[in-house]
């Protein structure tokens, strides 16, 4: 299990517990701040599933790319919202080049 997930389950449950805290007291505000940590806890936890998953995939790959790979995962890692971002950008850009004019 990743750090991602075992800080995303704990963002979900600190935003689940704001949240109740909120609509007793009638804290609109503390509603919305726990909402926002469950939301953001719920995506740790599915970026933390992803790079379990690669992980495991590393392990198949062939021997001279494994390091390479495991270089990549461990960037990843440290990284989070950076290496989001770079897929984002990667995936816009080949989506573009993909349409006609």
């Amino acid at each position: 299990m990743t750090d991602q997930r075992i800080e995303g389950v704990a963002t979900e449950l600190k935003g689940k517990a704001q949240g109740g805290i909120g609509r007793l007291t009638g804290d609109s505000r503390l509603q919305v701040e726990g909402r926002l940590n469950e939301v953001k806890g719920k995506a740790l936890n599915a970026y933390g599933r992803v790079i379990d998953g690669l992980d495991g995939m590393v392990d198949k790959a062939p021997a001279d790319l494994q390091e390479p790979a495991r270089k990549g995962l461990d960037f990843a890692r440290r990284k989070p919202l950076l290496t989001t971002g770079i897929l984002a950008g990667a995936a816009i850009l080949l989506g573009s080049l993909g349409r006609k004019r």
